[in-house]
Parts: C-alpha cells; structure tokens; sequence
C-alpha cells in the first residue's frame, strides 16, 4: 500500500516540477509583453531555448526584458520629447521673452527722487529751576 502512495506522490512531486519550470520559464517574456518591448518574441523564443540548456541563459533574459520601458526606452538617451513638451517650451519662451522686456523697462525708467527725511524731532527743554 506505501508503495502506490510512495508512488503517486512521485507523480505529483514530477508533474509539479515539470509544470513549475514551464510557468518559470515565461516570466521574462511576460514582462517584455507588458512593457511592451519590441523583441518580445526573441525573448520568448530564447526562454524555451533555455529549457534546453537548463535556465542557464534565463537570468540574462530577464535583465534583457527589464531594460526596455516603453516610457523612456532602453534608459541610456534622454527620450525624444513629444509634441506637448515644444508648445510647453515655446510657451515658457515667449514668457520669459516677456519678463525680460518688463525687466529692460524698469531698469531704462528713471529713478524716482528720493524723499526727504522728516526732520528729527526736537525735545522740548524745560527751564531747571536752581533752588
């Protein structure tokens, strides 16, 4: 009887495993569809590759999914800037234009005169009485 449990136990335990490193083995894939890289299918077709040579390849190709987001691409350029980003810069532009010309004017104006000071008030000396 121990030995049929013994064995379906190894059944289980082998279908777990087999089953365990096929699911493991996408990962890097999926995070390649969810980034949304393009060489997503070389990287699925390099992680069935690497059933064969025992996962030995796996961890470069889950660094080789991380490195691209879709947002700034592979990370080593600054992104192209989209056409948002140029109106914001003209905007900021002719804003700063505009700053610039009320500085200029304010500093050709001339200077208003300067106030004079009220004089200083003066106390009152009250005459001493000698006694």
């Amino acid at each position: 009887m121990l030995d049929y449990i013994a064995l379906g136990i190894l059944f289980f335990v082998g279908i777990v495993l087999f089953y365990g490193v096929i699911a493991i083995h996408d990962i890097p894939y999926e995070i390649a569809v969810h980034r949304n890289h393009p060489q997503q299918d070389a990287i699925h077709v390099a992680g069935w590759i690497s059933l064969f040579t025992l996962h030995a390849i796996w961890p470069f190709l889950w660094i080789w999914a991380t490195l691209y987001r879709e947002d700034r691409g592979w990370g080593f350029a600054t992104p192209v800037p989209d056409a948002g980003a140029d109106a914001r810069l003209d905007q900021l532009a002719a804003q700063l234009a505009e700053l610039q010309a009320r500085l200029d004017a304010l500093q050709a104006a001339p200077a208003p005169a300067p106030s004079p000071e009220p004089p200083a008030p003066v106390a009152a000396a009250a005459p001493q009485q000698e006694g």
